[in-house]
């Protein structure tokens, strides 16, 4: 009898536990529902097996043969956003409402915590309209990192060394070039500015997460064309004011957009130097 009280009142307990902590019914629920429906969806799309397809005059080959050599298609490209919203609780909303058509693999609040939303292997949508170099499915090659910030105030320290051991697991994890990380404003100049002049692109490259200048022995020659070196370095030059703009705010934040003074041509021209 004291056993079964006993077992009685841990099981009353366990319950009560359950109920305010580890057993808590995610807000997200429903979502996460709709997320593994789909992705059942994909993984039938990727069982099905591929048909023997006719040729001229209708010829069939006589069997299917099925390759043995492949995998998954490997992201190669990180592009880094800031949310532009006020907390991470709404950005998570805003990932999981259909009518918003918005989306990332990873969202990272300002305490630290990182939120991972996306299968990498999936294709996110948050790089909208944009190019980088030769690339302009951006979704189809990348992983987006949405980073909690309004866009107006600087990055919590926190948030910055989460992002830090983000970027270098994905970076060994998918072999990514430092090339390759950039950020929304980059991609997409003139209409994204994301993650805004308060972010510490200097801090990354350091680590390996894209690249950084060295004017120190830099002579830039008589012929230096700056717009053909944002064009090297991956900028689109449809509009050119915004290009040069975006690379100011990634390379240069402190400066404010002029004409292109001795000064910029040197930090411009020794990011190139280092892209080409």
């Amino acid at each position: 009898m004291n056993t079964i009280r006993h077992l009685t009142r841990w099981g009353s307990l366990v319950a009560v536990i359950c109920l305010y902590s580890f057993c808590a019914r995610s807000p997200y629920a429903a979502t996460n529902k709709i997320y593994r429906q789909k992705a059942k969806g994909y993984a039938h799309v990727i069982r099905e097996q591929p048909g023997t397809l006719p040729g001229e005059n209708g010829i069939r080959p006589a069997w299917w043969a099925g390759t043995i050599n492949y995998n998954l298609r490997k992201p190669n490209m990180v592009i880094i956003h800031h949310t532009a919203q006020n907390s991470c609780e709404q950005t998570l909303k805003t990932f999981t409402l259909e009518r918003t058509q918005v989306s990332a693999h990873y969202v990272v609040c300002r305490d630290g915590a990182i939120h991972h939303m996306l299968n990498d292997y999936l294709r996110a949508w948050h790089g909208g309209a944009s190019r980088w170099g030769g690339v302009t499915d951006i979704n189809s090659s990348s992983i987006g990192i949405e980073l909690d910030n309004n866009g107006a105030e600087p990055f919590s320290s926190a948030q910055i060394n989460s992002l830090l051991i983000l970027l270098d697991t994905l970076q060994h994890r998918y072999n990514i070039p430092p090339t390759n990380f950039v950020g929304h404003g980059d991609i997409a100049p003139g209409r994204k500015v994301d993650p805004s002049a308060y972010f510490p692109w200097q801090q990354l490259a350091a680590k390996g997460f894209g690249l950084w200048y060295d004017t120190a022995q830099v002579v830039v020659p008589p012929t230096f064309d700056k717009w053909q070196a944002l064009r090297i370095i991956g900028y689109d030059l449809k509009d050119t004011t915004a290009a040069m703009q975006a690379f100011k705010r990634h390379f240069m934040p402190q400066d404010t957009l002029a004409p292109s003074p001795d000064a910029d041509n040197k930090v411009l021209f020794s990011v190139m130097k280092k892209y080409q």
